[in-house]
């Protein structure tokens, strides 16, 4: 009878909470659709994780295990994803309209001033580590996120993670309030003419192997992420490997992105997570994400100051590397303001110009802290 009750005994109310957690993140992914194939597996693993004795955690226990060859020993499973990622992305839109790489560079300005504002806060709460950790979370971009705070050892991965993938599946709540408290009716409405340039299949696959050369040469630190990002394009844009793009986009994407889901949920111990630290996070990390998108949309206004075809401010939003849901977002933004107005190819555009911006900032940060 005592062995029956032993698991009720060693119960704590942090590993409640967590199980509370773990049921709410079910919640959103199942009733609201949000991100479902990583909230679903977090959620799950947050309560797998929880449950006093539970043998999957320890030296044989297999998410233990998963994470610690999967994401400490190498970071296996966030890279590996970049090549899924990259087979799903379609470069054409950025090289027919080149001003759209510097909207995605400008989305990242939150990034920075999130690790200041952190960094300040100080060493008895966040150390630089933790800080430009908790900073990456403005780019939306999980991979990037998970890859970052197990770089620097920051002891606040699972919360980064989790508040990392949590703004992405709010991206279509929080933006369109962002980006309307920053801009006019008439500014949302602007009408962005489509290039009749075609780019050529040379280009597309040119463009993937010069973006890893010059990635390197400027942020070694972030050619893990960046060249397996460019490798799956490559995969996607060579035309003889077709088969081979599709079980990327499909099946690698998929299973990585399950088992990264119920493999983060090892962080997420209630004596690691439940802790005053991950609220702070959270409100750092929304900070973040709603920089990135003032950043984006304010630096779209200053081109336009010297600018004879404007750009709508909305389309500088899609700069965070959320794809493609930011640019689902803008489009659906323009169309309520004017039917006429199609904004999404601009917007994705921009959009994939974050997803490489945002991997390039993360190398970038990992080299300059970790130098």
């Amino acid at each position: 009878m005592d062995y029956l009750i032993e698991g009720l005994n060693a119960l704590t109310w942090q590993q409640v909470v967590m199980w509370v957690i773990g049921a709410l993140l079910i919640f959103l992914a199942i009733k609201k659709k949000m991100e479902p194939a990583l909230l679903l597996p977090i959620g799950f693993g947050a309560i797998l994780v929880n449950i006093p004795g539970s043998n999957v955690l320890g030296e044989n226990g297999i998410v233990q295990w998963l994470f610690e060859v999967g994401i400490e020993a190498s970071e296996a499973m966030p890279i590996l994803l970049f090549i899924g990622i990259g087979a799903m992305i379609d470069f054409g839109p950025l090289l027919s309209n080149p001003k759209l790489f510097l909207l995605g560079g400008a989305a990242q300005f939150g990034i920075f001033v999130t690790i200041l504002i952190a960094a300040l806060i100080g060493d008895s709460v966040f150390s630089i580590e933790d800080a430009a950790s908790i900073g990456i979370i403005g780019a939306a971009d999980g991979p990037t996120s998970i890859l970052v705070a197990q770089t620097l050892n920051s002891k606040y991965l699972a919360a980064i993670v989790v508040v990392a993938y949590s703004y992405m599946a709010l991206v279509p709540f929080i933006q369109p309030m962002v980006i309307k408290a920053i801009t006019t009716k008439k500014e949302r409405g602007i009408h962005m003419k489509y290039t009749n340039y075609t780019v050529s299949k040379t280009t597309k696959i040119l463009f993937p192997i010069v973006v890893t050369l010059v990635a390197g040469l400027i942020a070694p630190a972030s050619l893990a992420l960046v060249g397996f990002l460019m490798f799956g394009n490559l995969i996607r844009e060579c035309g003889v490997l077709d088969s081979l793009s599709e079980a990327a986009q499909n099946v690698l994407a998929n299973l990585i992105t399950l088992l990264l889901g119920i493999t983060i949920a090892f962080q997420m111990q209630a004596e690691f997570f439940v802790t005053y630290q991950t609220l702070i996070i959270m409100g750092l990390g929304l900070f973040a994400f709603v920089f990135d998108t003032i950043g984006g949309v304010m630096f779209a206004k200053f081109l336009n100051l010297f600018s004879k075809n404007k750009i709508n401010p909305m389309v500088g939003a899609a700069g965070i590397s959320a794809f493609p849901m930011a640019a689902r977002v803008v489009q659906k933004l323009g169309q309520e303001e004017d039917p006429t107005n199609h904004l999404l190819m601009h917007a994705v555009g921009t959009n994939v110009s974050g997803q490489i911006a945002s991997a390039i900032v993360g190398g970038l940060i990992i080299g300059l802290v970790a130098g």
